[in-house]
């Protein structure tokens, strides 16, 4: 089976590299600092791991929502504005807003994207809620994907999903998935002061086992000041489960090949 290769840049930002592809999930490449979203604001701790400089050519940006700026910032938009990217994959609304080489990829519709090696990957769309039921009219359309292909791992990127129900709907159709990158951090604004809008960490362990994830990769638990668990308390859940073997939790910049 082939390899895939994941470096963590930060917060929900990572490189995959899988099937002579390079993907990229939310680009976030922008310092430190606050960032308004509407009357509130969010505030970035630390920069990236890399820059975007040194990150090289990307076959497909996988947008898990465009509203956020933890999830794109300044220089993230203008990385998938700016033409350097040929696809960008994300929802609906995305599209419509950011237009360009952006795409819907709407919920279990698929699109294939060439390999090197003559072959290709499926790229599925699946769902996601950025909190609790009900709250898609303040908290905007979010959706994760799924990568499969011949010879290929099968890897499921969550987006910012708070619900485990959702991801049983994607365990009943995709079943056991190789690799998970779930973002995670319990994110809490005042926006829904009472619920979580990402998975807090016994959640993604919880979501692992539903998953059958051979491997998990956190994203989106560290350099925001809205994120309310870090990475200490995900190995602490994961460890309570008894799934702790299966936890890599990466240093900004850091890579691991499964």
């Amino acid at each position: 089976m082939s390899t895939l290769t994941v470096r963590y840049i930060g917060g929900p930002t990572a490189v995959l590299e899988l099937g002579g592809l390079r993907l990229l999930t939310d680009p976030t490449f922008d310092g430190p600092g606050a960032h308004p979203v509407g009357a509130r604001t969010l505030t970035k701790t630390a920069g990236p791991g890399l820059p975007l400089a040194e990150i090289g050519p990307v076959d497909a940006v996988l947008l898990s929502h465009d509203h956020h700026p933890d999830n794109l910032d300044a220089s993230g938009r203008e990385l998938v504005t700016g033409g350097a990217v040929r696809t960008v994959l994300s929802t609906g609304s995305a599209a419509d807003r950011l237009g360009g080489a952006v795409r819907a990829l709407p919920n279990w519709e698929h699109t294939v994207l060439a390999r090197p090696d003559g072959g290709s990957l499926r790229v599925t769309g699946v769902p996601a809620l950025h909190g609790p039921q009900g709250s898609e009219p303040l908290v905007g359309e979010v959706t994760g994907f799924v990568l499969s292909g011949g010879g290929l791992p099968t890897v499921y990127v969550s987006g910012d999903n708070a619900s485990l129900d959702i991801v049983r709907e994607v365990a009943d159709r995709v079943g056991p998935v190789d690799v998970a990158l779930l973002f995670a951090g319990a994110a809490r604004t005042p926006l829904i002061p009472d619920a979580p809008l990402t998975l807090t960490s016994a959640q993604a362990a919880e979501a692992a086992a539903i998953l059958g994830a051979r491997r998990v990769v956190p994203l989106h638990f560290e350099h925001w000041t809205h994120f309310t668990e870090d990475g200490d308390s995900l190995a602490k859940a994961f460890d309570a489960a008894g799934l702790g073997d299966r936890l890599h939790r990466l240093a900004p910049g850091g890579l691991v090949r499964f």
